[in-house]
């Protein structure tokens, strides 16, 4: 009896042993998978005080003319990823946008999750919203931002066929929250930004518009300079950290 119960000892020290074993190989894999995923651009390491704003624009169109107001009153640049069904729908915003200035950017064609899709409908996507801002505007898009910021090493790879850049963001102001508030908003998109930021709003959020310019004022109080996405990031030579952080190469 006793012979058993040393066997049954030995036999879950064992286990123990093979369990501990099969998750530091699981671990092993999953660290090595890891290292080969590829990722978009959250935000860049620059000893320049320098912020890009952005916006996405996928639905709603009430508050953009008010945005471009705003946006004219600070003298401050931004960068409009808009689908190409919203392209389809209010392209005199498009056209406004631009001829305010302002950069506009590919946020897909039909919004979908990109990490669905098959290379081919990856690159159709963007490719048709591309044709659709480049008629309205005359400038065809450098960037992309994945709808719902839903990505995969796919994404990146049709990207770096297409000679586009992927853009994520480090800052989210929340804007599209229901407890949001121009307070809450405004308390953290100032708390979070650093040199390099990338900051995300939406142009039909409810309080975006009222958010915003005490947020570009208390920025341009701390001295940050506003800039747009294309001329923050490097276009070369440059690594991509495991954050998210784009660098130069040493």
């Amino acid at each position: 009896m006793k012979f058993l119960i040393i066997r049954k000892k030995h036999i879950v020290l064992a286990l123990s042993v093979v369990l501990i074993t099969a998750v530091m190989v699981l671990g092993s894999v999953s660290i090595f998978a890891n290292t080969n995923r590829l990722l978009p651009i959250y935000c860049v390491e620059t000893d320049k005080k320098q912020v890009a704003i952005s916006f996405d624009a996928a639905w709603g169109n009430d508050d953009t003319q008010t945005l471009i107001d705003i946006l004219k009153e600070y003298d401050v640049p931004a960068t409009f990823f808009v689908v190409g069904a919203w392209v389809d729908k209010y392209p005199e915003s498009v056209k406004a946008l631009s001829d305010a200035g302002h950069r506009i950017e590919n946020h897909s064609n039909t919004h979908p999750h990109m990490p669905q899709l098959s290379k081919e409908q990856m690159k159709n996507e963007i490719n048709s919203c591309n044709s659709k801002i480049q008629s309205v505007t005359g400038r065809c898009p450098t960037l992309l931002r994945p709808p719902y910021g839903d990505y995969d090493n796919a994404l990146i790879e049709v990207m770096n066929e297409l000679k586009m850049y992927t853009i994520q963001w480090d800052v989210d102001s929340l804007d599209w929250k229901d407890s949001a508030t121009p307070e809450n908003i405004c308390k953290r998109v100032t708390s979070k930004v650093k040199n390099g930021s990338i900051v995300l709003f939406h142009n039909d959020a409810d309080h975006t518009p009222a958010a915003l310019p005490n947020i570009l004022k208390c920025l341009k109080d701390e001295g940050y300079e506003f800039v747009f996405i294309e001329d923050l990031i490097y276009k070369e030579n440059y690594e991509i950290k495991h954050d998210g952080t784009q660098c130069e190469m040493s």
